[in-house]
């Protein structure tokens, strides 16, 4: 079993910057594959940013340039580091860990850019 605890959502106006933090339970946290998604209001969760247990990162092209998602595997620690926000970012953000073929999942934490 996994858990993943996300934290620094927050409310923030358009062109400014916010990062995302999700710490992970267990001792293989380097091999897991980890993801950042989000759901805003009617829409489906969709897939924000990726970082496999090799380092090899995927994006939204919605985000690309703008968001970068890295990891800490001494801290048990993915990030999303979130720059030139829009308004059409704001979702709930939820950290993703994928391990063994299972699926993982964070509480989540709002980001609300507005001005």
């Amino acid at each position: 079993q996994v858990q993943l605890v996300e934290s620094g959502g927050g409310l923030v106006q358009p062109g400014t910057s916010l990062r995302l933090s999700c710490a992970a339970s267990g001792s293989i946290f380097s091999a897991y594959t980890m993801g950042w998604y989000r759901q805003a209001p009617g829409n489906q969760r969709e897939l924000v940013a990726k970082i496999t247990n090799n380092g090899h990162t995927n994006y939204a092209d919605s985000v690309k340039g703008r968001f970068t998602i890295f990891r800490d595997n001494a801290k048990n620690t993915v990030y999303l580091q979130m720059s030139s926000l829009k308004t059409e970012d704001t979702a709930i953000y939820y950290c993703n860990a994928v391990w063994d073929g299972a699926d993982y999942w964070g509480q989540g934490t709002q980001v609300t850019v507005s001005s």
